[in-house]
């Protein structure tokens, strides 16, 4: 068991050492893709998860920085449509000394002690080569393929844990400015983690803005998502300020400013859930659209109402203070929780292999097993399941928003139900390439293709229904064609059409108008569409989501379908 006071044994023997990179010569570098804000698609992946079991990567390359821009990630990347990798932390970490007294590490790299230096266990080790020098020759050619990288970075707590933990940096620098501590000198833990960094402190703002410049001048990512934001956005007071010091100073910043970022919006602190209440500027992690999605597509809960709240981007936390659609990051799965096929396989966590009881992640997902948990040759239930993804991945690439896809759920990875894999740098978390689901790749390409085509799909600016002023943008229809109205929006429907139509953003884009018809209900539903013409783009009841034969208005129970086509002049109205 671990003490309940610091140990006063000298480590200097042991402790950490800084090493200074010789500086190389400048050479010429690929210019950053500045993908725009409407077309980002962001896919949150691990640099080891991700490759370390792909067959077509060099052995010694795999689960390495390097590996990220192997011909065979770039190939992926294009086929999929995906434009901007974000990656989970991969500053130096320390791990945990429970984990390592269990024979486990800190898989997913939420434990930083050095944030200025990459970790290196993602180097291949190649001769000549350092993990440094890999990073940036990866960057370098994800760029040139038009792909941006964001990394996940951890500035609100450290791997010095609470007053049991080890001393490695701060703690022994200067602990009371660097730490949130009560008035009896004991560590706030707003962070779950033992300690909360204080970002009310300037040499703290200093050190982390410090650390950001770094990664973005000397790396060239495009961008940050910062874990744990709200913690980052208190004040010296300890509140959650809009006008935080950190995020002032960010904001501020010549070369920062221009990047991308991320808040996951949320502590544990006093008043830690602030989804919607971040800047200007700022893109937030949606967990609420992730919930609201789960229960209708999984459990046939919530109106209709909510789900179109949430597609619509949830201007209920976004559509203030200069706020655009985009802000709201939308995701139905992400690193900590079931994967997608998890997600219709299990109504249960499964996380004995982690050593805690499995106790640990979080014990309600609103997941279904259709009726069988984990893996199974029952084909009705298989079919039942691949049909709920398809209706998932459609849904969450097609809402408006910036969409998140997480990295294996394109192809049907499988935790085997563990919805907290921190700890797990094993099979449990390396993408199953060689058993790919094929189709559900292709689902997930075509409804990317579909997103990029289509600029209703990607507006930069809220739907707006009927008015005397403008054009609407979005109009919400009864299966029967006619508006819903106010008082059936509550009213317990699983079915509604969504018509959407936008100026075009330049002459190559296409400006017809895209009719999606959403069928939630286990029972078949007839959809009568506005008048005009229509072709069917995309079906999720076929496995790949080509559309298939019949009456495209025909919606077949938990299906989604898009049409896209060019209505009469004035036949909505």
């Amino acid at each position: 068991d671990a003490p309940d006071w610091p140990d006063s044994h000298d480590n200097a023997a042991t402790a950490l050492k800084a090493r200074l990179s010789v500086p190389t010569s400048p050479r010429p570098r690929p210019p950053r893709p500045h993908v725009a804000a409407d077309l980002t698609v962001l896919y949150e992946a691990h640099v080891r998860g991700l490759t370390m079991a792909h067959p077509d990567i060099p052995a010694d390359l795999r689960g390495s920085y390097a590996a990220l821009a192997h011909p065979a990630m770039l190939a992926h990347y294009r086929a999929l449509g995906i434009t901007t990798l974000a990656l989970l932390p991969i500053h130096f970490r320390a791990d945990e000394a429970a984990l390592q007294r269990r024979g486990l590490a800190n898989h997913w790299g939420y434990s930083p002690i050095a944030w200025l230096a990459p970790e290196p266990r993602y180097g291949s080790g190649r001769p000549g080569t350092t993990p440094e020098g890999e990073l940036i020759e990866a960057i370098d050619q994800l760029h040139a393929a038009g792909l941006e990288v964001i990394l996940d970075v951890v500035f609100n707590h450290s791997a010095e844990l609470d007053h049991t933990g080890p001393t490695l940096s701060l703690r022994g620098l200067a602990n009371a400015r660097a730490y949130r501590l009560g008035p009896d000198g004991v560590y706030l833990d707003w962070t779950g983690c033992g300690n909360a960094l204080n970002l009310g402190e300037p040499r703290i703002v200093e050190l982390v803005l410090g650390a950001l410049r770094h990664w973005a001048t000397h790396y060239r990512v495009d961008g940050f998502r910062f874990d744990l934001a709200t913690t980052l956005a208190r004040n010296r007071h300890g509140e959650f300020d809009p006008g935080a010091p950190f995020l002032a100073a960010l904001q501020a910043d010549p070369q920062l400013s221009r990047l991308k970022w991320i808040a996951e919006p949320w502590d544990l602190g006093p008043g830690g859930y602030r989804l919607g209440s971040f800047p200007a500027g700022w893109l937030e992690w949606n967990d609420q659209y992730r919930d609201t999605l789960r229960r209708w597509w999984l459990l046939g809960h919530g109106d209709r109402g909510g789900f179109a709240h949430r597609f619509a981007a949830s201007s209920g936390q976004f559509h203030h203070d200069g706020r655009g659609p985009l802000a709201s990051v939308n995701f139905i799965c992400a690193h900590d929780g079931f994967t997608l096929r998890d997600l219709v396989s299990h109504d249960h966590r499964h996380n004995a292999a982690n050593g805690e009881h499995n106790r640990d992640g979080h014990p309600h997902n609103a997941s279904w097993n259709c009726g069988v948990e984990g893996d199974t040759a029952d084909p009705a239930v298989l079919a039942l399941r691949h049909r709920l993804q398809r209706a998932l991945l459609a849904t969450l690439l097609l809402s408006q928003g910036t969409p998140m896809l997480l990295a294996g759920d394109e192809i049907g990875h499988s935790q085997q139900g563990n919805n907290n894999a921190y700890c797990q740098d094993n099979a449990t978390t390396r993408l199953a390439w060689a058993g790919a689901d094929t189709a559900l790749l292709a689902c997930a390409a075509r409804l990317l293709a579909l997103r990029r085509r289509h600029p209703a799909l990607r507006q930069a600016h809220w739907l707006q229904g009927p008015t005397d002023d403008a054009a609407p943008t979005v109009r919400w229809l009864e299966p029967g064609g006619h508006p819903i109205t106010a008082d059936a929006w509550q009213a317990d429907r699983g079915a509604l059409a969504i018509w959407l139509q936008a100026a075009p953003a330049t002459p190559a884009d296409d400006s017809a108008p895209v009719l999606l018809l959403v069928n939630r209900d286990p029972a078949p539903c007839r959809f009568t569409p506005p008048a005009g013409a229509w072709r069917l783009a995309f079906d999720s009841d076929q496995p790949d989501g080509h559309p298939g034969d019949g009456d495209a208005f025909d919606c077949p129970g938990r299906t989604l379908r898009v049409l896209v086509g060019a209505p009469a002049p004035g036949a909505i109205s």
